[in-house]
């Protein structure tokens, strides 16, 4: 892991602020990001329900943070075991928590925030990512190496079945998923951990049974897959890797030439696309250096933020009305804890 500087969390949102500013080439940006330190030593993800934000601990805590839109820690789901990804209902009124420790996925309601299931993924062990596509909940998982495969769990049934096993490719560790929340047809998956990376676009046929579609070709998505999006019609896809030092788009019908490209600087860690698809919110973990950008469809940059400590993987949100990126950061030394970072974002 390369060396991350030692700011403090006051400096880092000065800093902040004087990045999102107006300079040649960028547009104006809105308030001052704000940085909210939360009751975590981990984590693993973020999403926006829009009147709440939800943070998730990792394999190792037991918590969700709850806080309002602007920060603010109004509550926790707690006795939680290894709580990781973390993925909202297309009504955003349920929240699912994918918790590997314990072989299941939970369903909260957001308003209540009591939980409404309990999903036992039985031979899908260490349930580690999720996706959504109408009835269906999908589930990446695997414990050990090239034991990564799909699962499913059709929501339609009562009670809900579930299905393991799904693909026939081999993935290191628990693929990574995306979903397109406009398109039911299409899933993709990601195989972290190796170099050079690979993606998966699957097609989703009757009673959800998934058929590869195709693959990208050597070395095209680059190494160390931390990060993978689609776009709401499921057209074309994202990737945030290791290496090459941005973040890419491929067509989904042809992985095999960019785009577009996104420049974030070294070690792309996380990318995410606003409910319409029209912009990209992607991050990076160059030192000294903007952490989160704010980009166009066609790759101009509209804004830039300096978090002043490491982003998670897959640390973005978008707030559901496109008015800011919500990012978690941690500093790997242990001396300062998880933040929230609330990024106004410029009009587009």
């Amino acid at each position: 892991m390369q060396t991350r500087r030692g700011l403090t969390l006051a400096l880092a949102a000065l800093t902040a602020g004087l990045l999102t500013g107006a300079t040649p080439g960028h547009a104006q940006a809105a308030a001052a990001p704000t940085a909210t330190p939360l009751p975590l030593s981990t984590v693993a993800d973020v999403v926006s329900a829009g009147d709440r934000v939800f943070v998730s601990g990792g394999s190792s805590a037991t918590d969700v943070v709850v806080t309002s839109a602007t920060g603010t820690v109004v509550g926790t789901l707690s006795g939680l075991p290894g709580p990781t990804d973390l993925l909202l209902s297309a009504d955003r009124r349920t929240l699912y928590v994918a918790l590997p420790t314990a072989n299941a996925i939970a369903a909260f309601d957001t308003g209540s925030l009591l939980e409404s299931a309990r999903y036992d993924t039985g031979a899908g062990e260490c349930p580690s990512s999720l996706a959504l596509t109408g009835r269906y909940l999908w589930f990446g998982y695997g414990c050990d190496q090239w034991g990564g495969n799909i699962g499913r769990i059709d929501l339609g049934r009562q009670p809900a079945r579930l299905s393991t096993g799904l693909v026939s490719e081999d993935f290191y560790y628990a693929p990574l998923l995306a979903a397109a929340s406009q398109n039911r047809a299409v899933l993709l998956a990601g195989q972290p951990g190796l170099s050079p990376a690979s993606v998966y676009a699957y097609g989703i046929g009757a009673a959800g049974a998934l058929t590869m579609l195709r693959t990208n070709q050597f070395s095209a998505v680059g190494s160390n897959l931390r990060d993978i999006a689609l776009d709401p019609t499921g057209t074309t896809l994202y990737t945030a890797a290791g290496s090459p030092p941005l973040v890419q788009a491929f067509p989904f019908a042809d992985i095999a030439t960019p785009s577009a490209t996104y420049a974030t600087g070294p070690y792309p860690r996380a990318v995410e696309l606003s409910r319409l698809g029209t912009r990209i919110a992607a991050g990076a973990d160059a030192a000294y250096a903007p952490d989160v950008f704010v980009f166009a469809a066609d790759g101009t940059e509209q804004a830039r933020y300096e978090l002043g400590d490491e982003l998670s993987a897959g640390g973005l949100a978008w707030a559901p009305n496109e008015t800011r990126v919500y990012a978690v950061t941690s500093d790997w030394t242990g001396a300062r804890p998880v933040t929230l970072h609330v990024l106004p974002v410029p009009a587009a």
